[in-house]
């Protein structure tokens, strides 16, 4: 009996034990919750074009003029983005190859190529802002460098602008 009374009165101690255990615990849940935003878009609106080139004569097509190209960025508005560009150093036709350097851009939040920032375009980001109504526009120029001795043809190649929140 005193043996049944000692293993009763050690589960009773364990019990009491636990439960007091038990009740000195607390805890408390927490929401998780994200707003997803409207994806960022980019529509090219016009090609930088050099138009006739003429052997050995530099032609410049800046920001500013017809032939630039044109992108539009459309996004959450206010929203900070990166923007990173792939350019050619060259474009061919056929074997040959004409060269292109002196890559200008400029950005605006508004459709005019002043009142905004200049960059140059490269693999490196270069950080805008969107407008309030969430939109930037961006404008490339560069320069064509034929040699004294460029092959006539029609040269063709593509750049790539990205774009990315961050």
């Amino acid at each position: 009996m005193f043996r049944v009374s000692r293993v009763t009165s050690l589960i009773l101690g364990v019990s009491v034990l636990l439960s007091a255990q038990a009740m000195a615990q607390n805890n408390a849940s927490a929401t998780v919750s994200a707003v997803v935003q409207q994806p960022v878009t980019v529509t090219k609106n016009n090609d930088l074009s050099f138009g006739n080139v003429f052997p050995g004569v530099n032609k410049a097509i800046a920001v500013t003029a017809g032939g630039a190209a044109k992108f539009t960025v459309a996004g959450q508005a206010s929203t900070p983005v990166n923007l990173t560009f792939s350019v050619p150093v060259t474009i061919p036709s056929g074997g040959n190859t004409l060269a292109l350097n002196t890559w200008t851009g400029h950005h605006a939040i508004t459709d005019v190529t002043s009142g905004g920032t200049t960059f140059t375009p490269s693999a490196s980001a270069t950080t805008a802002t969107l407008s309030v109504l969430g939109n930037l526009y961006v404008y490339v120029g560069a320069t064509a460098a034929p040699t004294t001795t460029q092959a006539a043809g029609t040269y063709s190649g593509s750049m790539t602008m990205t774009v990315v929140y961050f």
